[in-house]
């Protein structure tokens, strides 16, 4: 049974600024809501490799294996110093520009996917986030995570939408200003390096 508890626990989660808000908003100001859109799909559905290892019980062996926990982090902390140079890049994916090529959905999504998926502390955060929300009924225990696993990700993909669609209409205010987009591409990719540091320093 899906509580109130639960359900304004995963909106707190969600709602907190992260990797994936940060990404969907890059793209919501540097290519509009159509990317915006495609990057909260993407962020979302990189969900669905934790929350199956969570239910399924394979985040405890990650949680307990620190050689595979650390060979992801790693790749994870490489992708983000990319995403970084991205951020900075002249014409570089990431990077906010009036002339800047509309990408193809897919690529967006799937450059999203990989933000969360390479993320190896997500599925032991699930692994503790959804336990405590059970009935209790072992039989039933699959199912239960299953269902609030959906609900986290449909809550992700509304928020981030949601993050996506203001960052798309504030677009335009800044498209005119060279100083203003210099500055949003110094500031994406220094949050990025700040992600990349902070998941260098996890530890198992």
């Amino acid at each position: 049974m899906i509580t109130l508890q639960f359900l304004l626990t995963a909106f707190v989660v969600v709602i907190a600024p992260g990797t994936g808000v940060i990404y969907t908003l890059a793209l919501g100001l540097g290519q509009g809501r159509r990317a915006a859109l495609w990057a909260a799909l993407g962020c979302t559905f990189g969900i669905l490799p934790h929350l199956a290892a969570a239910t399924l019980g394979l985040a405890a062996v990650l949680h307990t294996s620190a050689v595979l926990f650390t060979a992801v982090k790693w790749a994870g902390v490489a992708y983000l110093l990319y995403l970084a140079w991205q951020s900075l890049k002249s014409g570089g994916a990431l990077a906010v520009s009036e002339t800047k090529t509309q990408e193809s959905g897919w690529v967006i999504a799937r450059r999203g996917a990989l933000i969360n998926i390479l993320n190896p502390k997500l599925s032991i955060f699930f692994l503790a986030l959804l336990p405590p929300f059970l009935s209790g009924n072992a039989a039933t225990a699959t199912v239960e995570m299953s269902l609030m696993g959906a609900i986290f990700m449909g809550m992700t993909f509304a928020v981030f939408v949601t993050y996506g669609t203001f960052a798309a209409a504030a677009r335009k205010c800044f498209l005119g200003s060279e100083i203003v987009m210099r500055w949003l591409n110094r500031t994406f990719a220094a949050l990025f390096a700040a992600l990349a540091g902070r998941l260098a320093l996890e530890r198992v």
